[in-house]
This record gives structure tokens, C-alpha cells and sequence, in this order.
């Protein structure tokens, strides 16, 4: 230590000299400090006041340059010695020796500047407020032959990635066209990794995602997971899900989606369907959110029922009911689900036994399998009579969706019960189901929702009780009111946050509900008559027309 102080007090007067012999000299022995002992060094380092010598070293000039900033990389991996560097103004004229030429000073200014900003995203802003990231992605290009230096800047991208602020400064470089080009180049699983690490978090980015499927980066995924399907080694493994999962992130797109469904003839889309009856559950797993993703407008929905695509996710399903790998349902499920968006898919889906296999799931305990299942359910009936009568009947479903209306630690799943429950009796408008779901105790669940935050939920189950009310009021007299149903289409009308449809059906409802001489006499305890005849000045004209009528009705039987 007594050698580093005279060093540094060497390097304190040399430095005021500009005598550069004399300063490599005392930069060399602190570097062999820092090598025997980094932390105690560092601190010495700091005591004496070096690090504010350090700019004035940081000279691109200089010889001395690459021993500097390899000392500031150096004592940078002590966190205690971040903020004194930072403080010592070391970040400018480091960002500056980033335009240099010489490839020993990039390398270690690189560490430099990733040592100092490691785990602060504040000073990474910092960087990229500074344009770092267009120098780095230069750099790239221009030293892609540098091993080191190649890999000082994927250690910079995955960094800077991280940040949301960085994305558009990368989207605004050819980083796709680099990454790609350096990703063909390599065959060494940790090195492809390095790439991937920077690839997964600008795939974020949608126009990045665009890029990088113009760069060609698809077709090296497909290489991957074609080389490593079979393969049995750990990072075959590991390559097979990061390649197939990055695939299933480019889809995430809009523009870069259907530029590979390419009408559903590209060759990215057939690979892709090839997956799905593969016996590998990553690929699987792969294909069935891949398709989930290509069906996220109509056309492609409509283009990918009519080419077959429903039965290889029936198989696919069929063969997770006994083997029930849940995240291969999950993904099945969202794509069924998508698939069934369209109006015309949805009778197709039904003739080839969708609900059916559907239904092999209702015993599933996994709440995202139950929320997709749920969510398949539901798009499927939509104005399909029949089918919701067919289902509305199903005893079994009936009673499961009244449990999972109480599951209050999934909102989904509890708000998707609740959904599919209204669904069943507003698209059968079937006296049977409405039976099925009175019996089933399930007219409570719809009493609550109509008190939900989502005016959508609200307006479904005012729909279903009006149905409920209108097909088998004596049946359904007792939940009401046990339910307080009167209650809550009282606060209804009274708030003015109620939207016009909520209030319009709330009126309905009072209408069908005053057949029930329980219901009546609530009716007439809470003065509704009141509520009504303010509605009769609504902006609305099929609220204040509404509200006309439900005055009569109320005056009628008072």
C-alpha cells in the first residue's frame, strides 16, 4: 500500500507536468494494485483525491487513455465507487472516447461506462440522452470482427434495452441488420445467448419487431429450432425455447404479424402450423400461441378456420386432457378463442366439436386454463341459439360456473362465470336454461353483477334478469329477493354516473319484476315512482320515452 500511495502522489504531480512517461508508470502500478486488492485500492484512490485527476488523463490523444479507463472500469466494480466516479465528471469524456478509433481504448471505455451505470437506470438514461446508442450500434458494424469488443456492446444493448426510453433511439439504427448479421455468424451456444439476451427486450418495441423480421432474424429462428428439436443437451433445450419463444414475441406485431401470415400462404406460417402436432411441448406450446397471435383480425381468423387449422388444436387439446401440460391448454384455448371472434367461423367451430372438447377441461383447477375456457365458451354462443341452449342445459357446466362465480381470488375467472352466465340465457332466450340456472343458484351471481364496475358486465346482466323476469318470474321470485335485487336497480336509476343503457334496462326490469306481488311491494317502498319521473327530462330520448312508460306502470299499480 505504501508503494500505491507513492503512486498516486507520483501520479498527482505528473499528471499537473504532463510528464506522460511518469504517468504510465504510476498507471501501471495502480492497475497492479487494483489487481491484488481492488477494494482496498479503490479506496486509497479515492482518499487521495485521484479520480478528479482522471478526466484531464482521458485524453483521446494520449497513450495513457486505455490504462485510465481500464482503472475507472476497475474500481467501477466496487458499488461504493460509483457515485465518486460520477461525481469526478468521468461520464462526458468517457462518452466522448466512444467516436475513438482505437480499439483498446473502446474496450475498455466500454467496461468503463457499463461498470459506472451498472443497476442505475438513471445514469443509463443518462447515456442515452447522450447518444450512446447510435455510437455503439456504429461500433458494431465497423468491429464486428472484435470479439471483445462485440461483446461490450451486447452487454451495453442488454442494458440499455431494459430501459422503454431506449427503444426509440435503437429503432431509429440498423441494430436489426447488426444483430441479425453477427446472429448468423455464430454457432457457439453462448454467444447466440448474448444475442438473444439483447433481441428478447427490443422485440418489445413494435417497429423493432419490423425490423428485425426484414433483417431476416425468422428464418435464423427456424434454423435454431430446427437444429435443436431433437437434441437432448441442456442448451439445445435452452435455444429451442428462446428462439421459439422470441418467434411467438415478433407475432406480437400488428405489421410484422401479417407480413409473415402473408395471406396465409407464407412459409413462416406453414413451419409454424407445423409445430402444433409436434411431440415437443416447447414447440407445441410455440405453434398454438403463434396461431393465437396471426388470429388477431378477422380475415386471418376467418382464412385459418377454412384451411383446417380447428381440428390440429382439437387434436392438440385431446392429447393435454390426459397428459395436461397446462400452459399448452392455456395457449390452445387462446387461440380457439380468437378463432371464434368471426360470426362466420362460429358455427364452423361448432360442427367440428369445439365446446366438446371444451368441456373436457371443466374439471381443470388451473385458473387460467378456467379463464380461457371460460373466454372460448363465450365467443363461441355468441348468437348461436342453439349451441347456447345446448350448453345452458349442461348441468355440469351450469354448477361449475356457479362456483367459479365465487372465486374471489381470480377476478377473471369469477368475472368470465359470471359473463358466460348472462351469455347462455341472452343468446337462448330459453325458458329450459333459465331453469337450469334458478336451480343451479346461480340468479344471486347475476343480482351482484349488475352492480359491477364495467358497464358492459352491468348491461349483460340487466339483459339476462330481464329474460330471467320475463320467461319464469315465479321460478326466479324468491332469488330476487333474496338477492335484493329491487335494491340495486333503485341505486341504479338514482345515479347519475349510470349510463343511459344501464338506466333503460334497469326500467325494463322494474317493469317485469312488478308481476311479483313481493317484488311490487318493494317496488312501492322505495318510491321508485320518484326516481322514474326525473328520468323523464333524460337527454337520452329512449331513456325519457322509457322512463314515460315505467310512470305509467308504477301509477298504474299504486
Amino acid at each position: 500500500m505504501d508503494n500505491l500511495s507513492e503512486a498516486l502522489e507520483k501520479l498527482k504531480l505528473a499528471s499537473a507536468d504532463s510528464a506522460t512517461d511518469s504517468v504510465e508508470r504510476c498507471l501501471d502500478c495502480l492497475l497492479k494494485a487494483l489487481a491484488h486488492n481492488n477494494m482496498e485500492a479503490s479506496v486509497k484512490i479515492q482518499e487521495m483525491g485521484v479520480l478528479l485527476l482522471l478526466p484531464a488523463l482521458l485524453n483521446p490523444q494520449s497513450s495513457c487513455t486505455p490504462k485510465v479507463a481500464n482503472i475507472i472500469a476497475e474500481v467501477a466494480k466496487n458499488e461504493f465507487m460509483r457515485s465518486p466516479c460520477v461525481e469526478a465528471g468521468l461520464i462526458p469524456p468517457l462518452v466522448q472516447l466512444l467516436s475513438s478509433t482505437d480499439q483498446e481504448v473502446l474496450l475498455q471505455t466500454g467496461r468503463a461506462l457499463g461498470n459506472i451505470c451498472y443497476d442505475s437506470h438513471s445514469l443509463q438514461a443518462q447515456l442515452i440522452n447522450m447518444g450512446v446508442i447510435p455510437t455503439l450500434v456504429k461500433l458494431l458494424g465497423i468491429h464486428a470482427h472484435n470479439t471483445a469488443l462485440t461483446e461490450m456492446c451486447l452487454i451495453a444493448f442488454g442494458n440499455l434495452a431494459e430501459l422503454e426510453s431506449s427503444k426509440e433511439q435503437f429503432a431509429s439504427t440498423n441494430i436489426a441488420e447488426e444483430l441479425v448479421r453477427l446472429f448468423q455468424k455464430q454457432s457457439e451456444h453462448e454467444k447466440r445467448e448474448m444475442i438473444f439476451e439483447v433481441l428478447a427486450p427490443l422485440a418489445e418495441n413494435d417497429m423493432i419487431k419490423l425490423q428485425l423480421v426484414e433483417a431476416g432474424l425468422v428464418e435464423c429462428l427456424l434454423e435454431v429450432v430446427a437444429q435443436t428439436v431433437d437434441g437432448e443437451r441442456e442448451e439445445d433445450v435452452a435455444q429451442l425455447k428462446t428462439a421459439s419463444d422470441l418467434m411467438v414475441l415478433l407475432l406480437l406485431g400488428d405489421e410484422s404479424m401479417q407480413k409473415l401470415f402473408e395471406g396465409g400462404k407464407g412459409s413462416v406460417f406453414q413451419r409454424v402450423l407445423s409445430w402444433i402436432p409436434s411431440h415437443n411441448h416447447q414447440l407445441q406450446l410455440a405453434g398454438a400461441l403463434a396461431i393465437a397471435n396471426f388470429a388477431r383480425n378477422d380475415g386471418n381468423c376467418i382464412h385459418m378456420v377454412d384451411a383446417g387449422i380447428v381440428q390440429k388444436l382439437l387434436e392438440l387439446l385431446d392429447r393435454h386432457v390426459e397428459e395436461g401440460n397446462v400452459t399448452v391448454q392455456h395457449a390452445a384455448l387462446s387461440a380457439l378463442r380468437n378463432l371464434a371472434i368471426p360470426v362466420v367461423n362460429k358455427s364452423k367451430m361448432l360442427a367440428a366439436g369445439v365446446s366438446d372438447v371444451v368441456l373436457k377441461f371443466l374439471q381443470s383447477e388451473m385458473p387460467p386454463v378456467q379463464f380461457k375456457l371460460l373466454g372460448t365458451l363465450r365467443m363461441l354462443i355468441d348468437t348461436q341459439a342453439e349451441a347456447a341452449d345446448q350448453l345452458g342445459t349442461n348441468g355440469k357446466l351450469v354448477e361449475r360456473l356457479v362456483e367459479w362465480c365465487e372465486a374471489k381470488d381470480h377476478a377473471g375467472v369469477m368475472g368470465e362465470s359470471n359473463r358466460l352466465l348472462s351469455a347462455l340465457i341472452r343468446h337462448s332466450k330459453s325458458k329450459d336454461v333459465v331453469r337450469a340456472v334458478i336451480q343451479g343458484e346461480g340468479v344471486k351471481y347475476l343480482v351482484t353483477m349488475a352492480t359491477s364496475e364495467h358497464m358492459i358486465m352491468q348491461n349483460e346482466a340487466l339483459v339476462a334478469l330481464g329474460l330471467i323476469a320475463a320467461l319464469d318470474l315465479v321460478a326466479a321470485e324468491k332469488d330476487f329477493v333474496g338477492a335484493g335485487l329491487v335494491s340495486v336497480l333503485h341505486k341504479l336509476l338514482s345515479d347519475e354516473r349510470s349510463a343511459p343503457e344501464i338506466k333503460y334496462n334497469s326500467m325494463i326490469l322494474i317493469c317485469a319484476v312488478m308481476g311479483s306481488e313481493p317484488l311490487l311491494k318493494e317496488v312501492q317502498a322505495l318510491a321508485f315512482i320518484d326516481v322514474v319521473s326525473k328520468l323523464r327530462a333524460h337527454e337520452n330520448k329512449t331513456v325519457s320515452h322509457q322512463a314515460s312508460l315505467t310512470e305509467q306502470r308504477l301509477t298504474a299499480q299504486s
